[in-house]
C-alpha cells in the first residue's frame, strides 16, 4: 500500500480525529481554569473577613428586645380574651310551595319567631379584684348586646363571665368572673403623661390570635370624632390593632396601661390595620371602673348647653378668631347653665382654669364635675371676658333629649360671601341667616324655618351675628318673636311665652 492510500486509511482518519479531540479539551479545560482562577482567590478572600456586628449597636437591641420581652411576661397574664354570644330573635317568613312567595313573602303569613345567635371576638384588661370576683374592663361593642360571655385566660382556662355595666358615651364596660386561681391586675398609668413619639405596644387577642402583642408610637394624643359619637379625647398609634384587639391594653415602656384599644380606620373592606388605631386614655376609664363596681353605670355632670366648635366664618363675625374654645348654640331652659347666668352666644374657653380645645374637650370636662359641684366658668361675651359660678347637676338621657327646652333652637349663620351668593342677597343686606331649626324647640314652635333671614328680634333690629345673640340676651327674658324674610317676602312669626 503506496503512501497516499495509507494517508486515505479509514483507521488514520479515526485516529486524526481523536486525536484532535483529545488535544481541542485539553486546550478548553486549560482556558478555564485558568479564566476561573483569579476569580476564586477573590470568593476565599472574601469568606476570610467575616462581617462583625458592632458591640455597641447590639448591645442597645439586646436591651430594647429585654425591655419588650419584660413588657410581654408582665402585662400578658393580666389581658383576657372575651368571647360573646348575642341573640336576637326575628319572624322568619314561612314558605307554602308557592314560587312568589318565596322571593316576595305573604303579609298575612309572618310565619315563626326565629332565635339567631351571633359570635363576637374582643380583648379585656384585669383591673380588680375582691376575693374571688376578677373585674375585666373592656369596650361597650365587645359585650354589651352580649346574652353569653366568657373569658379564656392565660393560663388556658375559659370561664363564665358576667356583665357589670356598661356606658355607651365613653365605650367602656366591665365583666366579671370568679376564680379562685391568682391572676395579675394590670397597672394602670397616668395618660396625661403620654407625648407624640412615646413607644406604644398594643396587647389583645386580634383575630382570635390569643396573646398577641406589637409595637409602635404614639401618633397622636387627643383626636376626636370615634365611632358612635364616642366622647373621647382618643390616643392614635401605628401599632398593628385589628379586630378582637378592641378593649385590649395599650402600654408604655414601662409596661403600665395608658390607653384601651378602641377602634381602627381603615380604607378595606376588612377592616384590616392601616396604622391607624385609636385608644380610649386610661384617665378616662378610671372613674368608671370604680362606679362601675359600685353601681353597675356611670354618671356624669349636666351643664345643660348645646356647645358647637364655630366655622371661621362666625369666629370672625364674633371677633374670636385665634381663640380656643366652645360655642354655647343653646342652652336648656331650667338648667344649670341658664341658672348661673350662661346664654347664647357666649364661647366657653375654661373651666376652674384650665383651657378648654374645644367642643369636646369641654364636653368631657363637664361629664367628669360630679353633681352638687360648684364650677367656674370662663368665657368671652360680646367681646369682654367674664367668670360665672355654676352649680352643675346630673345627667341623664330624658334630660338630654328634651328639645321643646332648648333655647332659643336655631341655629343662626353670618350672612357670609357665600350665603349672600346663594340668596342671591347684595353687600348691603342685613341680618342672619337660619341654617338649622331644632325640631319641638321655641324657634320651630314660632314656626321659623332652614333658609329664613333674620332681621329683628321682639321689635330689636339684627344686622349681623353678634347684634343676633346680643338682643337675644337682653329682649328675650319673657317672650320670643322674629322678623324674618322668606323667599324676598317679610314674615313675623307668632310669639313664644317662656
Amino acid at each position: 500500500m503506496n503512501l497516499m492510500k495509507r494517508l486515505s486509511s479509514k483507521n488514520l482518519f479515526v485516529f486524526n480525529l481523536v486525536l484532535f479531540g483529545v488535544i481541542f479539551g485539553f486546550s478548553l479545560a486549560f482556558l478555564s481554569f485558568s479564566c476561573s482562577t483569579p476569580g476564586s482567590k477573590k470568593t476565599a478572600r472574601a469568606e476570610e473577613t467575616p462581617v462583625v456586628i458592632p458591640r455597641e449597636a447590639l448591645a442597645v437591641a439586646e436591651s430594647l428586645q429585654t425591655v419588650m420581652r419584660s413588657i410581654a411576661e408582665k402585662v400578658q397574664p393580666s389581658v383576657v380574651e372575651l368571647k360573646t354570644i348575642s341573640v336576637r330573635r326575628q319572624q322568619a317568613p314561612r314558605f307554602n310551595g308557592i314560587p312568589w312567595e318565596f322571593f316576595f313573602g305573604n303579609p298575612e303569613n309572618n310565619g315563626e319567631e326565629r332565635e339567631f345567635r351571633s359570635q363576637g371576638l374582643g380583648s379585656g384588661i384585669i383591673v380588680r379584684r375582691d376575693g374571688d370576683t376578677y373585674y375585666v374592663l373592656t369596650n361597650q361593642h365587645v359585650v354589651g348586646d352580649a346574652s353569653e360571655i366568657s373569658v379564656a385566660l392565660s393560663d388556658g382556662k375559659e370561664l363564665s363571665a358576667t356583665l357589670v355595666g356598661g356606658d355607651p358615651r365613653r365605650d367602656l364596660a366591665m365583666v366579671s368572673f370568679k376564680s379562685r386561681d391568682t391572676y395579675p391586675l394590670a397597672v394602670l398609668g397616668d395618660s396625661d403623661e403620654v407625648k407624640v413619639g412615646d413607644w406604644a405596644i398594643a396587647l389583645g387577642n386580634p383575630l382570635g390570635f390569643m396573646s398577641s402583642m406589637t409595637m409602635g408610637i404614639v401618633s397622636a394624643v387627643g383626636r376626636t370624632g370615634g365611632p358612635a359619637n364616642n366622647i373621647n379625647d382618643f390616643i392614635q398609634t401605628d401599632a398593628s390593632i385589628n379586630q378582637g384587639n378592641s378593649g385590649g391594653a395599650l402600654v408604655n415602656i414601662w409596661g403600665e396601661v395608658v390607653g384601651i384599644n378602641t377602634w381602627i380606620a381603615s380604607n378595606s373592606s376588612g377592616g384590616g390595620s392601616v396604622g391607624l388605631g385609636f385608644a380610649i386614655p386610661i384617665n378616662n376609664a378610671k372613674r368608671s371602673i370604680d362606679e362601675f363596681i359600685s353601681s353597675g353605670t356611670t354618671r356624669y355632670g349636666w351643664l345643660g348647653v348645646s356647645l358647637m366648635d364655630p366655622p371661621r366664618d362666625t369666629l370672625v363675625a364674633l371677633e374670636l378668631e385665634g381663640k380656643r374654645g366652645a360655642l354655647v348654640s343653646q342652652i336648656f331652659m331650667g338648667s344649670p347653665a341658664e341658672k348661673g347666668g350662661i346664654q347664647p352666644g357666649d364661647f366657653i374657653t375654661h373651666i376652674d382654669g384650665r383651657e378648654m380645645r374645644g367642643m369636646n374637650a369641654l364636653t368631657m370636662a363637664v361629664g367628669d364635675l360630679k353633681a352638687g359641684e360648684r364650677a367656674t366658668f370662663t368665657l368671652i361675651r360680646g367681646g369682654r371676658t367674664q367668670e360665672l359660678q355654676v352649680r352643675i347637676e346630673e345627667r341623664t338621657e330624658e334630660i338630654a333629649a328634651e328639645n321643646n327646652k332648648l333655647w332659643p333652637g336655631v341655629y343662626a349663620a353670618p350672612l357670609s360671601d357665600n350665603v349672600r351668593s346663594a340668596l342671591k342677597l347684595d353687600a348691603g343686606a342685613r341680618g342672619v341667616y337660619v341654617a338649622d331649626v331644632i325640631a319641638r324647640s321655641p324657634a320651630a314652635i314660632v314656626g321659623l324655618q332652614r333658609g329664613d333671614r333674620i332681621t329683628g328680634i321682639n321689635g330689636e333690629t339684627v344686622t349681623d351675628l353678634d347684634s343676633f345673640y346680643r338682643v337675644l340676651r337682653e329682649k328675650t327674658r319673657t317672650e320670643l318673636w322674629f322678623e324674618v324674610i322668606r323667599e324676598d317676602s317679610a314674615v313675623e312669626t307668632m310669639r313664644f311665652k317662656r
